[in-house]
């Protein structure tokens, strides 16, 4: 059960990620197509964890404009985790309940982890600070959570730890909850007495028990504590997330064929009785209904799939991407921005943009809507029932009533009545032998070059 007290947090989001040899900060590179700071923020509004304050190094307007509408707050100097958290104490002044200090680039931390955090508040004593915790597999440079007969006793840093300390494997996530009526004031009594010269958050818990107050550990799963300072960490964080995306489909009445080669996005919606083939990517912001075929390399993103419809394989959909029930996109077909109408059919080789195709109509392979004239898009209108014949161009804007047809290889400039054909005139002429002088004059010219 989720704390009734009230609690904010605190994201520490400064880092500048020098590893990651970016110009990108550090926690806007994604996992599931979404920045790693949005994964935090998404937790904790699931939790109604509020208010929020970001703290951010200067220049990261990108970080600010990523967790609107959140406030943000300038570490200017990087001096440690303390001294970060310390930059939001204006912004939470007025706040009081307990702080949830979190990190931009530790995305994986779950609401119910949060939950366990916030009930350990009110349990037994209350501590007043609750450290999260994990049972490392190598706890190598991990800072190590020292606990006595009362609870936590102190964080320690793996370089500043004894040998006895350092044969402990509970380990120090760097996330806390904490009372806001004495973090402040603990805060601001932490001293750069390391080697590193820094104000460590982790100081407040000694601190916390010189003053006569209590402090605890929640323990959570190791890989869910997961920070990401590298390419090779967000790679492994990618994995991590890809896994457990594709079982919570599948649990959720999906099938993957080749469950390893399915890429899903932090968004994506994935209904029951869906079947997905191989080598699929689901890019931010799909939604694919109950009783939906999506056959193998294919790639979404921005696309609404309705019930019963049948995509691909080697389809692309891209933003505004609506296809009705029962629609068919078939092989090498890109659709965007464009409406598909029940039962419509584009099943080869073809473009539909800027466009709405009718329900039942049928887009014969290698039709394209011109929809783009260098300077502005426009939009094509097929009506239900429509048969466009291969390899039409429909150069928008235009619209093509209801019953409609289009000749092969139709070039339509104007607007086509309802139950009308439309072609291009233009004979057929053949010329006898040409193909085969035309051969021998040019391997003549080759010929002559030797």
């Amino acid at each position: 059960m989720t704390s009734s007290t009230p609690t904010a947090a605190v994201v520490l989001a400064a880092g500048m990620g020098t590893r990651m040899r970016s110009t990108l900060p550090k926690v806007m590179h994604a996992i599931g197509g979404r920045p790693m700071v949005g994964h935090v923020m998404a937790t904790l509004a699931a939790e109604n964890i509020a208010p929020v304050v970001v703290v951010v190094g200067p220049d990261m307007d990108m970080v600010a404009k990523a967790v609107e509408p959140h406030q943000c707050v300038i570490q200017k100097d990087r001096l440690g985790t303390g001294h970060a958290v310390l930059q939001a104490r204006n912004a939470l002044a007025a706040f009081s309940g307990d702080v949830l200090i979190a990190y931009g680039d530790t995305p994986f931390v779950s609401a119910e982890t949060m939950r366990a955090l916030r009930a350990a508040r009110r349990v037994g004593n209350e501590p007043a600070i609750v450290a999260l915790g994990f049972s490392a597999r190598d706890p190598g440079a991990y800072g190590r959570l020292i606990v006595g007969a009362n609870g936590l006793e102190r964080i320690v840093e793996a370089k500043d730890a004894t040998p006895a300390e350092r044969e402990t494997k509970l380990c120090n996530s760097g996330i806390m909850l904490a009372d806001s009526k004495v973090l402040w004031d603990l805060l601001a009594k932490v001293q750069p007495n390391n080697t590193k010269g820094e104000y460590y958050l982790t100081d407040v818990v000694g601190l916390a028990r010189k003053a006569g107050l209590a402090c605890a550990v929640v323990e959570g799963d190791e890989e869910e504590m997961l920070g990401i300072n590298s390419r090779a960490e967000l790679a492994e964080a990618e994995g991590i997330f890809q896994r457990a995306a594709r079982k919570r489909a599948m649990e959720n009445g999906a099938t993957l064929t080749a469950p390893d080669t399915v890429f899903f996005s932090a968004d994506t919606q994935v209904g029951k009785d869906v079947e997905i083939g191989p080598f699929v990517v689901l890019g931010p912001r799909v939604v694919i209904d109950d009783n939906v075929v999506i056959k193998g390399f294919c790639h979404f993103e921005g696309a609404h799939i309705a019930p019963g419809a049948i995509v691909g394989p080697y389809a692309r959909l891209r933003p505004g991407a609506d296809i009705g029930p029962d629609a068919h996109v078939g092989n090498f077909v890109e659709v965007k921005n464009a409406t598909l109408e029940s039962g419509a059919k584009v099943n080869h080789l073809s473009y539909v943009g800027d466009a709405r195709v009718g329900s039942r109509a049928n887009v014969g392979a290698g039709t394209i809507t011109a929809n783009y004239d260098g300077f502005n898009k426009s939009h094509t209108d097929i009506g239900a029932g429509t048969s466009i014949g291969s390899n039409t161009v429909l150069v928008a804007p235009v619209k093509l009533g209801d019953g409609a047809m289009t000749g092969a290889g139709a070039v339509v400039r104007k607007d086509v009545p309802a139950d009308a054909l439309t072609f291009n005139e233009g004979s057929q002429k053949i010329v006898e032998g040409f193909a085969a002088k035309y051969r021998k004059q040019k391997q003549a010219q080759k010929d002559k070059k030797k």
